[in-house]
């Protein structure tokens, strides 16, 4: 559904946020990964027709984003939920969907009423369609953002960074209701949270300044770092700042570290069993090791 080739996007002389990705992106929930400016959220802005690529090709649904026709195209059958969404707190919930969906051309009252109450009901807001806003918690604004995206029955729905500042119970919630979407149309999940991704995404790519490192499935990163993931237990001393340190946690024999890296010389170490995060910090470690090296 969507090809990304060779796609660049230069700001000024110096700032290279994207380069060189290529990317396809087929149906269901897909995860896009990567630290704080990476490149993601760039990404997600120009297949939503609202950046202009410096260079590359990007066809969304069969539609060149980077002609006005094929921006036009994408933006009917698109909804997107950016990373901070201008919210009006005076308005309630339902002014607000009122006042998107108006916006989306939705001009029959009938059909245009019935979709924003499946849509309340859906995202679990219908009680509190006629609170202002500016009551709402943190997570129940993102709820309001996800709701204004379905409106329409976008056949792709953009998702910038959802679960940022929310509680563990709201970003359940809103994973939940993503993948719930993704059986309806193709989901693209933007975060720099490797969890929301391991729960919901059976395909991903891990961006990080502005490059695909990888391409696949959680299971595929989880194999690549097996092997390479080991508990050691000190006294406190930490082990060698080069290996990389994933958790750390008190026990009754003293500090057990998890560590991800090739070996572990000087130090008693019990092999673990690799997760996803795990693996998304073996290809970052391997990125900045590549990086000092290429310098």
């Amino acid at each position: 559904m969507i090809t990304i080739s060779q796609l660049t996007k230069t700001y000024g002389k110096k700032i290279h946020a994207l380069r060189g990705v290529d990317l396809e992106i087929g149906t269901g929930m897909f995860g896009l990964v990567g630290p704080n400016g990476a490149g993601k959220t760039t990404l997600m802005r120009i297949l939503a027709g609202l950046l202009r690529p410096t260079s590359g090709k990007v066809s969304v649904l069969g539609n060149d984003v980077t002609t006005g026709r094929g921006k036009l195209a994408v933006k009917s059958v698109l909804g997107y939920l950016p990373q901070e969404l201008g919210l009006y707190p005076d308005l309630t919930t339902l002014e607000f969907l009122e006042y998107v969906a108006l916006l989306k051309g939705m001009t029959d009252r009938a059909e245009r009423e019935k979709q924003i109450n499946e849509t309340l009901e859906l995202v679990g807001l219908t009680g509190d369609s006629r609170r202002k806003m500016r009551t709402f918690s943190g997570g129940m604004k993102r709820r309001v953002g996800i709701a204004q995206a379905l409106l329409g029955s976008p056949q792709l729905l953009i998702i910038d960074e959802p679960t940022a500042g929310l509680d563990p119970e709201e970003r359940v919630r809103l994973r939940n209701l993503l993948a719930e979407m993704s059986a309806r149309c193709t989901v693209i999940l933007s975060t720099h949270i490797v969890e929301d991704v391991s729960q919901s995404c059976n395909d991903l790519a891990i961006i990080n300044m502005g490059q695909v490192l990888f391409r696949g499935s959680p299971c595929d990163i989880i194999e690549n770092v097996r092997g390479r993931v080991w508990h050691v237990t000190t006294g406190g001393k930490k082990p060698d700042p080069g290996m990389a340190i994933v958790s750390t946690m008190q026990t009754q024999n003293g500090v057990q570290y998890r560590l991800v890296c090739e070996r572990v010389d000087g130090w008693p170490a019990i092999p673990a069993e690799p997760s996803l995060e795990d693996g998304y910090i073996w290809l970052m470690q391997q990125a900045r090791i590549n990086q000092n090296i290429s310098k």
